[in-house]
């Protein structure tokens, strides 16, 4: 059963492509959608006049060039000679079937650098949409890392009171021999910063299809525990001390000898996406 394509923008449907793809993810029948137009996004978590099954929209983050596009691409199972076609925002919907439940997920690449004007806006508004977010850096790409820690920040000061799914990804594992960034380092990050880790390559399509799935995974954790663990005062305190614990962090990349091992317990389990 294939998902539902989305519309594109003046037009009464999207054109499908029909090609099939990545197996693992879900359905062999999944179509890539169309790209949604500005403002279609909804606070709803599901459709109501939609499929049965929930829907969430994940929202990729990152610097440019780190490989945003590939990834929600290979998502989507957009072929390479389809790319010179993108332009601009891009939002895919396909239903996964993640340990026998179904799934759709609407990834949406709508992060934009700049910082002024409309584009601050529509900044902010990405970060009050998502159900989920993927924080994408390049492992041969520091400033990016660096970046993506800023972005964490912001992220947690936008959604407060929320606890929503937050997968770190370190992008372009094949390029080995240009590697900045250690799989240590994104370790600890995500530890400091109560979020999940991944390593993938776009470009080799390893772990793209474990991050999606990952990503549907923390979903129904956290959703679960919503309704049976009410935050407790103690995961309060733990949110509120998250910008400290962000400085000291950001610190220690910039110096680095001080010990590893406080980290090593609280980053042993970031990067199990099956777990929360």
């Amino acid at each position: 059963r294939a998902s539902t394509p989305l519309p594109r923008p003046g037009g009464t449907g999207a054109t499908s492509r029909g090609e099939h793809y990545h197996a693992q993810l879900g359905h062999t029948a999944s179509e890539p959608g169309g790209r949604a137009p500005r403002g279609s996004w909804s606070s709803d978590s599901s459709s109501s006049s939609g499929p049965r099954e929930p829907r969430y929209r994940v929202v990729l983050l990152g610097d440019p060039g780190v490989g945003k596009s590939s990834l929600v691409n290979l998502f989507a199972g957009v072929q390479e000679r389809d790319l010179l076609e993108q332009r601009g925002e891009v939002a895919y919907e396909r239903t996964l079937t993640v340990d026998g439940e179904e799934t759709t997920l609407l990834v949406l690449d709508i992060w934009e650098s700049e910082q002024q004007g409309e584009e601050s806006r529509r900044r902010s508004q990405c970060l009050q949409v998502g159900n989920a977010y993927v924080i994408v850096y390049s492992i041969t790409d520091r400033g990016s890392f660096e970046s993506a820690s800023e972005l964490r920040i912001q992220l947690r000061r936008a959604r407060q009171a929320e606890d929503i799914p937050i997968i770190l990804v370190g992008n372009k594992t094949d390029l080995v021999r240009c590697r900045e960034v250690s799989v240590e380092e994104g370790r600890a990050c995500a530890a400091v910063f109560d979020c999940k880790f991944i390593e993938t390559s776009a470009t080799l399509q390893h772990n793209v299809a474990e991050l999606f799935e990952g990503v549907v995974r923390q979903i129904r954790l956290r959703r679960g525990g919503k309704e049976s663990h009410p935050h407790s005062s103690s995961a309060q305190k733990h949110k509120e001390s998250l910008s400290r614990r962000a400085r000291h962090f950001l610190d220690r990349l910039v110096a680095r000898n001080s010990s590893k091992g406080a980290l090593k317990v609280r980053s042993k389990s970031c990067h199990d996406l099956s777990v929360l």
